[in-house]
């Protein structure tokens, strides 16, 4: 893990504020969704981009009753129908 020397504390509300050059450098615009993962004592926040359900590509993505498919398994699936 790389140490950015960035410090921020947690508000009330326990909220933080990602500085703008961390949001420019990845790519992090206003609204954009963040996923949260724990690792041991480490909290990961990463930016939410939807991925298949079959093989976790985030490439070609297509939303079927709610879940997300990419089109290589769309693909897959029609052959063995």
């Amino acid at each position: 893990m790389k140490s950015t020397g960035i410090v921020r504390k947690v508000d009330e509300l326990g909220r933080i504020v990602l500085p703008i050059e961390l949001r420019r450098t990845l790519d992090i615009a206003q609204k954009d969704s963040m996923e949260i993962y724990i690792e041991g004592d480490t909290i990961i926040l990463k930016k939410y981009q939807p991925a298949c359900i079959f093989c976790d590509n985030a490439r070609d993505i297509v939303n079927f009753r709610g879940k997300n498919v990419c089109s290589d398994c769309i693909r897959m699936l029609e052959e063995k129908i």
